[in-house]
């Protein structure tokens, strides 16, 4: 799944290590936004614990499922 977790303040890069494989990026007024793939829900539900952990106040959450690519079904499996 992909997600979008913004947050107030900027954060320092040294804070990368808290945040698994999520970029963390500075965007105008102050906000940080912390995106990337995260394996499941599980994964998700950590980076949001560590977020409040660490004290740092949630604006916004955003996640969309990766499509995956399966096999066509043509009708002809045979069961």
């Amino acid at each position: 799944m992909h997600c979008r977790i913004r947050i107030t303040q900027h954060l320092d890069p040294s804070w990368q290590m808290w945040f698994e494989d999520l970029h963390i990026t500075h965007e105008p007024g102050g906000t940080t936004l912390l995106s990337g793939a995260l394996p499941d829900q599980a994964a998700l539900y950590g980076v949001l614990l560590t977020v409040r952990r660490l004290g740092l106040r949630l604006l916004s959450l955003e996640t969309n499922e990766t499509l995956r690519t399966e096999e066509p079904d043509d009708g002809s499996s045979a069961l």
